[in-house]
């Protein structure tokens, strides 16, 4: 990709509008432009992020049986009547009319249209355990929009809803979507948190929260330095205490990035939803639900991995890993012979290079590489390309590397190849 042909701007003075580190910077980087308040335009550098954190969401959610599904966004009032829900969930969910006057909903989450399709497509007790997920744009009606991408009328939602026979199969789904989720984090290149959490308009018997440890977040977490235990504040309550090591517990900030719930049968009782078990009865589903908040990651990564020059993204969520900057300077062989060089980079890297091919100084250039947070600068100047040689730059740790051109395409593969999946299992918790 040339970066003459892709339409974005980027400033380099703050947004007066924006509190946080993350909304700043994307606004700054043209990740994203401002609709109205909660609402955001993602730029083709911000949807390119997204879709990449998709990918990776889906590739784990599928790792772990799961299977994608689609659901409408609007959803008849009828089901949240069902549950109790329609009264009670509160003035966050957006609710409208038709030209019929019947009452419909923008979803939130979608607990009651999941069950109801349970209901009738999964019949037998030999089609369990089942888990559908979806990755869709959700709404909510919030009283006061802030921080970018943290908090939005409309965001995109990862949603998962297992189906199992019983409370001792339903703890086996529960717990093989924390270990997904591990594995998700872990491949976004994001430090988390598994904390015990409240419930909430959700419901259930239990429920953990994902944490993505940042000062600018708008959770506060307790945890135990000596111990696996944690908690959000709302559940841990006055607690100054470990409840299972009795140490001193601590207190930090956090972004909920994924949420997940042991539901029992708090939707399939009310709605009648279950299955014929191997005796000929009707049995309810034993529930579980796991949210992520997928646009929320692009703000929580950067939250936690920034500097005072701009983003500092993990390989995985880039929207570009490597940004070649030529700067052969007016001599037109070698100002040829850089293009050239990044014409090859391209082709064996098609998904990770973007050119940086406008007509301007190389401090420009830098600047803006360093804003947008490209994990690797390959700087062709004047004197490298003379001696046959390319400067790079890792942008996370500021090392800088001479590499031979004939080289140049392995050193970059091998960086890119050291950056793959790695599993994390919940001892890490």
């Amino acid at each position: 990709m040339r970066t003459t042909r892709l339409p974005y701007v980027t400033f380099h003075e703050d947004p007066a509008e924006a509190e946080t580190v993350s909304h700043r910077l994307m606004l700054r980087g043209g990740y994203v432009r401002k609709v109205a308040g909660g609402l955001y335009d993602f730029l083709p550098l911000g949807a390119r992020v997204l879709r990449r954190v998709e990918r990776i969401v889906r590739e784990e959610m599928d790792r772990a049986g799961a299977f994608e599904i689609l659901m409408p966004a609007l959803q008849p009032a009828e089901l949240w009547e069902r549950t109790g829900r329609w009264e009670k969930y509160g003035r966050e969910l957006f609710r409208l009319a038709d030209r019929h006057d019947r009452s419909f909903a923008l979803g939130p989450t979608h607990e009651e249209v999941v069950t109801d399709l349970a209901s009738g497509l999964l019949r037998s007790y030999r089609q369990l355990p089942v888990t559908l997920y979806q990755i869709q744009t959700k709404f909510r009606d919030e009283m006061r929009p802030r921080f970018g991408l943290m908090r939005g009328r409309e965001f995109v939602m990862k949603d998962a809803y297992s189906f199992a026979r019983s409370k001792e199969e339903g703890a086996e789904c529960y717990r093989s979507m924390q270990e997904a989720y591990f594995r998700i984090f872990s491949r976004l290149g994001l430090s988390v948190r598994m904390v015990e959490a409240d419930t909430g308009n959700i419901g259930g018997s239990s429920s953990h929260e994902f944490m993505v440890l940042a000062p600018s977040g708008e959770d506060t977490v307790v945890f135990c330095p000596s111990c696996t235990y944690a908690s959000n504040v709302e559940l841990a309550g006055e607690a100054v205490h470990c409840p299972l090591c009795q140490e001193a517990l601590d207190r930090t900030t956090a972004i909920e990035v994924g949420h997940v719930f042991d539901l029992g049968d708090r939707y399939s009782a009310p709605m009648a939803a279950g299955f014929l078990d191997p005796d000929g009865r009707e049995t309810l589903f034993h529930m579980g639900c796991y949210g992520i908040g997928v646009s929320r990651l692009l703000a929580a990564g950067i939250e936690q991995s920034h500097d005072e020059a701009g983003i500092v993204w993990p390989v995985a969520m880039a929207p570009f890993a490597v940004a070649v900057l030529p700067l052969g300077g007016k001599d037109a062989d070698l100002a040829g012979k850089a293009l050239r060089i990044a014409d090859l980079l391209e082709k064996k890297f098609p998904e990770e290079v973007l050119v940086d091919d406008r007509d301007l100084r190389a401090g420009v250039k830098f600047a803006d590489a360093d804003l947008l947070g490209f994990p690797l600068q390959v700087i062709l100047g004047e004197k490298g390309l003379r001696e046959e040689r390319a400067e790079i730059k890792v942008r996370a740790s500021g090392e800088r590397h001479n590499v031979a051109i004939s080289g140049l395409a392995e050193w970059i593969g091998d960086f890119l190849g050291s950056k793959g999946p790695v599993d994390t299992g919940l001892a890490d918790a």
